[in-house]
């Protein structure tokens, strides 16, 4: 196996100290937030975003004055892309079934799928207002039936932003609030004096939010650990050039100062166009500031002899977003098991998926792609199950063998549970404390 790093990030080491100055940060602030409230949640606002209003929870006239500001073509292309988001959120509901089925003569088992009752969505927005984050979180919340959906986003350049409450608002938001960062996440999960707490937080943001949600989760459920963005480029000589590499990387490279990018390839060729093209870019690009921090810091280009270790590497790193620009991408469709979302072939890329073709782009950072899958109509339901038994003969049969199971694990309550309905059901008499018989056709 040959694997060379052409240009490496952060180390590990490195990467964790940030994590522990960010993990203590949040801590402090939510046992404030726990403790003082409103007033902790609006001093919090006034020293990060210089933002306190009279409230920060919008009403209906405050909604639709600032949605009246959104141009009619933009007002379109929202709802354009509300709708491909819907349509699919809507499609993966439909495929997931409520049951109830006879397993054994009068023994029914089935489950249902009901919705979380409240749930707090969180839309980043403080340098880049995340129109999209609102179809992903809220949209899809709605189409899953949650009773109570909450949405929150911090100011943009000191005022909410037209764009963004459009869409919470299209999207179905009963509750709409201009705050963010931890303040938002903490209030939403904990509850203050003029926010009910939710029962579940939903949305990316930046690693404050990220660790946030990792300690309100027990008492709060999240949809997943959805950190700063992380892109990973998979890519050969056959189906992309350098410009294109360099450009679905930088793509991501631009949302924060730390968005890991990593470049796999199996040509030493087009990793080094690769690096070239991203140096002109960054020299003309509006967004440079932020995304050269990124790829000096987190920027990864690796080199790989063959098509499986470009896959072992892959499904190692496990990123966020997987664009696969190969002459062979359905092998790598069929072969990936850890990552966020896969996007193949140069005719798509990330940005397709974050704003607007109708797949969620809420999705897991940080190798979470091992374990879990992005954010979907699926996480917004919980799947109960229940039984019931309509004949004597089916209860104590049934109670007959979990008597034995019992007794055979030590639990005598239990075995007394179902000797009870032996009794009662089938006429056996049962010692108390001892395991139903064996029928005459069991010995």
């Amino acid at each position: 196996m040959s694997i060379t790093y052409l240009k490496r990030g952060k180390s590990e080491t490195e990467r964790q100290t940030d994590d522990a100055q960010i993990r203590k940060t949040v801590e402090v602030t939510l046992a404030d937030i726990e403790a003082r409230g409103d007033a902790a949640v609006r001093e919090l606002s006034q020293r990060f975003d210089n933002y306190a209003p009279p409230s920060f929870r919008l009403s209906g006239s405050e909604i639709e004055a600032i949605t009246s500001r959104v141009t009619e073509r933009e007002m379109a292309d929202i709802r354009f892309a509300h709708d491909q988001v819907r349509n699919f959120a809507q499609l993966q509901k439909d495929s997931m079934k409520d049951i109830e089925v006879e397993t054994l003569p009068g023994v029914i088992l089935g489950h249902r799928n009901i919705p979380v009752q409240s749930v707090g969505c969180y839309v980043p927005g403080g340098k880049f207002p995340m129109v999209a984050s609102a179809h992903m979180s809220v949209v899809t919340a709605s189409v899953a039936g949650v009773p109570r959906i909450l949405a929150a986003t911090p100011p943009f350049k000191g005022e909410p932003n037209p764009g963004v409450i459009a869409a919470m608002h299209m999207g179905g938001a009963h509750e709409i609030y201009v705050l963010g960062g931890i303040q938002a996440v903490g209030a939403m999960a904990l509850g203050t004096e003029t926010i009910r707490p939710v029962d579940m937080l939903i949305g990316p943001g930046n690693a404050f939010v990220a660790e946030a949600k990792r300690q309100l989760y027990g008492r709060v459920g999240i949809d997943l650990f959805a950190g700063p963005t992380e892109t990973m480029v998979i890519a050969d000589e056959t189906a992309a050039d350098g410009e294109m590499c360099a450009t679905d990387l930088l793509g991501q490279a631009e949302h924060g100062y730390n968005s890991p990018a990593v470049l796999v390839t199996n040509s030493r060729k087009l990793a080094e166009d690769t690096l070239a093209e991203i140096d002109r870019l960054l020299k003309i690009l509006p967004t440079a500031d932020t995304a050269s921090v990124s790829w000096r810091d987190y920027g990864e280009v690796i080199l790989c002899d063959t098509y499986e270790e470009m896959l072992d590497v892959a499904n190692d790193i496990a990123s966020e977003h997987v664009q696969v620009m190969t002459d062979r991408d359905d092998w790598f469709l069929e072969h990936m098991h850890s990552y966020g979302a896969l996007f193949l072939g140069p005719r798509t890329n990330v940005a397709y998926g974050d704003k607007v073709i109708g797949t969620n782009h809420t999705l897991p950072t940080r190798k979470a792609g091992r374990y879990t899958g992005g954010l979907w109509v699926g996480k917004f339901l919980k799947t109960h199950s229940y039984q019931k038994i309509l004949t004597d003969e089916a209860s104590a049969r049934i109670g007959e063998i979990g008597s034995r199971l019992c007794m055979l694990e030590g639990f005598v309550a239990h075995a007394e549970q179902c000797n009870l309905r032996v009794r009662r059901y089938g006429g056996i008499d049962v010692p108390f404390g001892e395991g139903a018989p064996y029928r005459e056709d069991e010995q």
